[in-house]
């Protein structure tokens, strides 16, 4: 494993993780909202997971996260970063990618998809459309207030590289504002879409399956974990086995139907 950095558009330092295994294959992993490339130890687990399936695996912290430069987030400074990540691993060689997002990045990996290389697409807990979250249940009053007149507040993290991620009214807005039917509808490669039917989770899933019918017939496939809340961290074993036989299947080259 090799520390590494690069650059996205704005000339903003990302900083990552490269593990470098033969061939030409890669994982680029997406970590979701307010948090970092860890992402609580998952893709801890799940780096050494698909390295032992044989892929090099490219982790890294969006823009105003982690090790990262300081940026304030919003959808699209993620969609560059990942754009970005994207052609670092060209630049490494790699030509056949694979994207793993959880939660808000697996929105990232939805926007950001390029048939030219992506192969395929993990999600796990995917807003795959529209999501309208009642942010008074997540944020203080004095916080939305703050981004009311401000446009923007900063919220205190946990994270080992940084005390505090800087919200923009853009970004809460973001959640709600996605055509489903453009940006599905461009997912041509095979594609894996897993939630649980706990929680937030509830919401998500009746999302997806509101948009299943732009994604391409053999393309898809949703597996629900039962009893598994939006963080899945009573579920990680399944979720492992679950991508790995996903992965063996495309390689093998089988189409895959819901």
């Amino acid at each position: 494993m090799g520390k590494v950095t690069f650059s996205n558009s704005r000339r903003l330092a990302l900083v990552g993780d490269l593990y470098r295994n033969e061939g030409n294959r890669i994982v680029i992993m997406c970590h979701g909202f307010l948090s970092n490339r860890s992402s609580r130890g998952r893709f801890d687990l799940f780096t050494s997971a698909f390295y032992r399936l044989g892929y090099s695996v490219l982790r890294f912290d969006f823009g105003g996260c982690g090790e990262s430069d300081d940026t304030p987030l919003t959808l699209s400074n993620e969609v560059d970063d990942l754009t970005s990540a994207m052609n670092y691993a060209r630049g490494a060689g790699f030509t056949e990618m694979v994207l793993y997002g959880h939660s808000l990045g697996a929105r990232v990996c939805l926007e950001a998809y390029d048939p030219q290389y992506v192969k395929t697409m993990i999600l796990t807990g995917a807003g795959t459309g529209p999501v309208h979250y009642h942010w008074p249940d997540h944020f203080s009053q004095e916080e939305l207030v703050t981004l009311q007149s401000n446009g923007h507040f900063s919220v205190k993290v946990s994270d080992p590289h940084r005390d505090e991620m800087v919200i923009t009214k853009e970004m809460l807005l973001d959640f709600e504002r996605c055509d489903q039917k453009h940006m599905l509808s461009r997912i041509i490669c095979p594609i894996l879409l897993i939630h649980g039917n706990k929680g937030e989770e509830k919401l998500l899933m009746s999302i997806t399956k509101q948009g299943m019918k732009w994604l391409h017939h053999h393309s898809k496939l949703v597996v629900v974990i039962d009893g598994a809340a939006h963080h899945f961290m009573d579920h990680l074993d399944t979720v492992q086995e679950t991508f790995s036989n996903w992965l063996a299947t495309c390689e093998n080259g089988e189409d895959q139907h819901v």
